[in-house]
């Protein structure tokens, strides 16, 4: 197998240095060159043609959103975005563009943050050997057609009669990773207001982006969605995003049902656990559930799909040809329970059938 040739474009010296030496201790990777700022970038990844780009979002010159545009326009290359923090939406900004997938920007000093990013971008890169860049072009598209008014709030609501023989749902739970993101807000943009259902989300992101990415669908959407809270109330019209590096599990109260806000097990290594999400989904809201496996890497939620079906309710999976990266959902349809592979595009609409409630577009 060939290596995977990577740039790596920062204008921090400290940053280059731990990301290309983070990047060679990957025996499947050679690191080809770097670039102090975008303008530098752009030449180098028109010269040297790698196959993946990692990125810093604010430097001099041409920052990262600009660069981005141009390669996603002129020579699609998939891109990892070095983020700071989550307290901005910079980053959904940036995977909104094109890139794939971001990790957190190193700091001086802390071990163990180094040693979780040096795990996270080992596995993220080695997730570009399965990428679909068509996938990643045809998200930006259908974002971009939702932003200029093909939305959810457009949508005149129906209440069809469910299909025979199903129960009627009363709570979709999603479960993604890599490319998740512009995939949910895609889906959560063209939800109608009023939706009877209430919506559960594990999106594979760590620690401090959840409550920034949870505000981002908020706006964009018709549905009221915020970063889950220990003891929060599942509503429907609500959609409850768990908060990145824990997990989301659900209680029956006298007053409905609750979420609770759990720490992971130390062999956990995909976070917030899709599988935890649909196992405990499963055992409180039995036939009534729906889950639904969005692109990612890993197989996170194969388990959690074989309790939602145990338990009477319903699954549907992202189709190959839409999917960023199709190991969860592959892992998902190997487990012979999902009732449904839909590309992206169609999944809105699948969702609202099956929880008896169609639109028609103005």
């Amino acid at each position: 197998m060939s290596k995977i040739r990577v740039l790596v474009i920062d204008d921090s010296a400290f940053n280059r240095r731990t990301i290309t030496k983070i990047l060679e201790g990957i025996p499947e990777v050679e690191v080809i060159g770097y670039a102090v700022d975008g303008e530098e970038g752009m030449r180098r990844i028109l010269a040297l043609k790698p196959d993946l780009v990692t990125l810093d979002i604010e430097m001099p010159r041409m920052d990262g959103f600009t660069l981005l545009r141009i390669i996603m326009s002129n020579r699609p290359t998939p891109v990892i975005v070095v983020s700071s923090w989550g307290g901005d939406d910079s980053v959904f900004k940036a995977l909104e563009l094109g890139a794939v997938d971001f990790i957190l920007k190193p700091t001086d000093g802390a071990l163990d943050e180094l040693i979780k990013i040096r795990e996270d971008l080992h596995e993220k890169v080695r997730g570009v050997f399965n990428l679909n860049m068509s996938s990643v072009r045809r998200r930006g598209e259908l974002l971009r057609k939702g932003n200029e008014g093909d939305s959810g709030r457009e949508i005149k609501a129906l209440f069809a009669p469910r299909k025979r023989g199903l129960e009627t749902i009363s709570v979709v739970a999603i479960g993604a990773s890599t490319g998740g993101p512009p995939a949910l807000q895609s889906i959560f943009s063209a939800f109608p207001g009023g939706i009877p259902f209430s919506i559960v989300v594990s999106q594979h992101m760590p620690s401090g982006f959840t409550r920034t990415f949870a505000e981002r669908l908020n706006r964009t959407s018709a549905v009221h969605v915020v970063e889950a809270c220990d003891g929060d109330t599942v509503r429907p019209g609500c959609a409850l995003i768990a908060p990145g590096g824990k997990n989301m599990i659900f209680r029956k109260t006298e007053g409905g049902v609750t979420v609770q806000i759990v720490d992971p097990g130390p062999a956990e290594n995909y976070l917030p656990s899709v599988d935890k999400m649909f196992q405990s989904g499963s055992e409180v809201f039995g036939s009534k559930l729906l889950g639904v496996v969005l692109t990612g890497m890993g197989n996170d939620g194969s388990v959690g799909v074989c309790a939602i079906k145990k338990a009477g309710g319903q699954v549907l999976s992202e189709s190959e040809d839409s999917a960023v990266i199709f190991g969860m959902p592959r892992a998902a349809i190997a487990t012979g329970m999902v009732d449904a592979v839909l590309p992206l595009e169609k999944m809105t609409d699948e969702i609202l059938v099956r929880c008896g409630f169609i639109g028609e577009r103005n």
